[in-house]
């Protein structure tokens, strides 16, 4: 992984610098939950920071729905934005690169590079787009477990994510409980609730009705299902907002100043949330695959931590060997609080190790990806543990 030092011109004294993505291809096959297998795949990857001689000092970065492995740093002096978790990650952050070994990684079925709906068929020839298999959030953990023993780690210092990537974290936490000695989950839940499948479920129905859709093989069609995908977004994109929040950015400011009278409902973008939101949405459909969408909102339906425990969470998390931080924020209304909780109670119950937060913010569940103070305190402090324990110095 190339990465320019922490002070060199080229990069700021907080940041990993510039980072190369890498490739890493598995010959053999990854059976997954549905039952089918994928008899190859790729994964793509970024690392920072780098091994100590034990390899005691890896963390695993487990992203959300629309992440990918490009975490933090840039992959260019000219990229205008760093990685989607920048914030966090680079030397005296609280993932501390100048301390931890942090890799990242793009989760099969994604479409930034790992194996996914847009990669080639080997048995057809053309791109899987509907025959991908099904996934579950235990074959993203499968296929990571690869990628640690590839790097020659027995047990991760930690293992992070927030909204579904805090699902992956708990997921190892009970698959392979002795590979990793602390989970941090971030703005997560123990499953979805009926409101929050019912909006994945509008977000799929505005794809699949997309003229463009062409049942999930537009690749083949040369065309893309851009405007479904679009507005899967803008509604998506409104949940992970808060009331608050939207008052705060918009309001109910005119783009113009005044009403476009005459203009069509169609066509007339009057109001800066409309503007706002078309641009969230036409820039994800540009980069995001729609049958990766689909899939993913899929996985985040069907996963439920204690299903194969008696449907018991505190039955569950006895599975578990590591401790635990838990964060949420006040303001998110779609892994709202009280679900933090729920993991909390659980954990207490079952007699593990846990620190809980709930953070004041204005941001919706966004707010686990912006440098809050008090997360940032909350964040420095637990991570300062992991440090300890490596008998680095504070």
């Amino acid at each position: 992984m190339k990465q320019a030092p922490p002070n060199s011109a080229n990069a700021d004294t907080d940041s990993v610098g510039i980072v190369t993505p890498q490739t890493l291809h598995f010959d053999q096959p990854l059976e997954l939950a549905c039952g089918r297998s994928l008899p190859e795949h790729d994964i793509v990857y970024e690392t920072y920071g780098e091994l100590n001689a034990d390899k005691s000092n890896g963390i695993l970065i487990c992203h959300a729905l629309s992440g990918h492995h490009h975490a933090a740093g840039k992959h260019s002096e000219t990229d205008r934005k760093a990685g989607w978790w920048d914030s966090c990650i680079g030397p005296g952050k609280p993932i501390d690169t100048n301390v931890f070994f942090v890799l990242s990684i793009n989760n099969i079925g994604g479409c930034h590079g790992s194996t996914g709906p847009t990669s080639i068929n080997p048995d057809t020839g053309k791109p899987w787009g509907p025959d991908f298999p099904p996934l579950r959030c235990r074959d993203w953990v499968e296929s990571q477990h690869l990628m640690m023993e590839h790097f020659g780690i027995s047990q991760w210092a930690a293992i992070i994510g927030g909204s579904l990537g805090g699902m992956q974290a708990m997921r190892w936490a009970l698959e392979y409980p002795d590979a990793l000695r602390h989970c941090i989950v971030i703005a997560s839940a123990m499953k979805l609730s009926a409101q929050n499948i019912a909006f994945n479920e509008i977000a799929r129905k505005a794809i699949t009705s997309d003229a463009n859709f062409h049942e999930g093989r537009y690749l083949e069609h040369n065309t893309l299902p851009k405007q479904g995908l679009g507005l899967a977004r803008m509604v998506g994109h409104i949940t992970y907002l808060s009331e608050d929040g939207m008052k705060q950015k918009f309001g109910r400011e005119l783009k113009t100043g005044n009403l476009s009278l005459g203009a069509s409902a169609e066509t007339a973008i009057e109001f800066e949330v409309e503007s706002y939101l078309r641009y969230q949405g036409e820039a994800f459909s540009s980069s995001f695959d729609a049958n990766t969408y689909l899939l993913m909102t899929k996985a985040l339906d069907y996963y439920d931590l204690a299903r194969e425990y008696n449907d018991d969470p505190v039955e569950a998390f006895k599975h578990a060997k590591c401790a635990f931080m838990v964060v949420s924020f006040t303001t998110d209304w779609r892994f709202a609080p009280a679900r933090s909780r729920e993991i909390v109670d659980a954990l207490v119950a079952a007699n593990k190790s846990v620190s809980y937060s709930v953070i004041k913010a204005d941001h919706g569940h966004d707010a686990f990806l912006i440098p809050i103070p008090r997360y940032m305190d909350v964040f420095h402090a637990y991570m300062k543990r992991l440090k300890q324990e490596l008998g680095h110095a504070i």
